[in-house]
């Protein structure tokens, strides 16, 4: 490419980059001001109507800490079974012999088409009445402990590994939990960061589940408290436009943290290096 080219593909990404960024940019910048400001000169505020004051409010009425503790305790719960169950479920279909495979890789791709809203009410009437798990972390975490999306992305990476290395293995006496272990899960770690990150987006966003399984407040995630905060008492704050975008940077700032942190990793990976030929 000639060096104008260079210059106008630099142009045009950061543009789009700024474009991109604004809304994130407004967001903090809005929670921040005394005032609200609607107009455009708002978005270049005056630094002394910058505050933490609508930080304050909002955590005296619902806790900012407790709410981002029920919200790690719930996607952290989600990610531990989402990445145990897909790593085996995965693995058995990639690279295990076992009659049934086929049904039960069918009926995996069967549950990417059915809403999780059609299945709300008999998993509520379930968990909460059967099991006795309303207004408890577990009963918010078992409806999502198994992600067929998951499934499939550790089945499509474990699918990619030379069978030869597992052949080999095999041959040593390794078992299939060695295997897994030692062999197979070194070699798709993008695949587990990948499932982590986007496992984690779901739960931590999470509302209406939580909502429904939930009604001490003690326990129910941030995003299930910001929720009843707008509804209830964001109309009596000082700025409660202020007060709302507060919420949303608390609620937002985790995954876009975790996000930058281990954005470096997603790389692919020449997962047939280890086989000669």
């Amino acid at each position: 490419m000639s060096r104008g080219q260079n210059i106008l593909r630099y142009v045009v990404l950061f543009i789009g980059a700024l474009l991109f960024l604004f809304p994130f940019y407004y967001m903090v910048i809005g929670s921040l001001q005394t005032e609200p400001d609607s107009t455009v000169a708002g978005a270049f505020p005056n630094p002394g109507n910058l505050t933490l004051e609508n930080y304050a409010a909002i955590n005296g009425r619902i806790n900012l800490l407790q709410g981002l503790a029920n919200s790690g305790i719930f996607a952290g719960g989600v990610i531990l079974c989402t990445v145990v169950f897909g790593v085996l479920v995965g693995y058995a279909l990639a690279q295990l012999e076992w009659r049934g495979r086929g049904v039960t890789f069918a009926l995996v791709l069967l549950v990417q088409v059915v809403p999780f809203q059609l299945l709300m009410i008999p998993l509520y009437v379930m968990i909460a009445r059967d099991y006795g798990l309303a207004d408890n972390y577990l009963g918010m975490i078992l409806p999502f402990a198994i992600n067929s999306t998951a499934v499939l992305i550790f089945r499509q990476y474990f699918l990619q590994v030379p069978k030869a290395l597992f052949d080999a293995a095999r041959i040593d006496g390794a078992g299939e939990l060695k295997i897994l272990w030692s062999i197979a899960i070194p070699l798709v770690r993008p695949a587990l960061l990948t499932v982590v990150l986007l496992t984690f987006i779901g739960p931590w966003n999470e509302f209406l589940w939580p909502f429904l399984i939930t009604k001490e407040a003690s326990l129910q995630p941030l995003a299930v408290s910001l929720a009843n905060y707008l509804s209830n008492v964001a109309a009596t704050a000082a700025n409660p436009f202020g007060a709302i975008l507060a919420g949303a940077c608390v609620l937002a700032a985790p995954a876009v943290v975790l996000f930058i942190l281990f954005q470096r990793h997603f790389v692919s990976s020449d997962i047939g290096s280890g086989v000669k030929g």
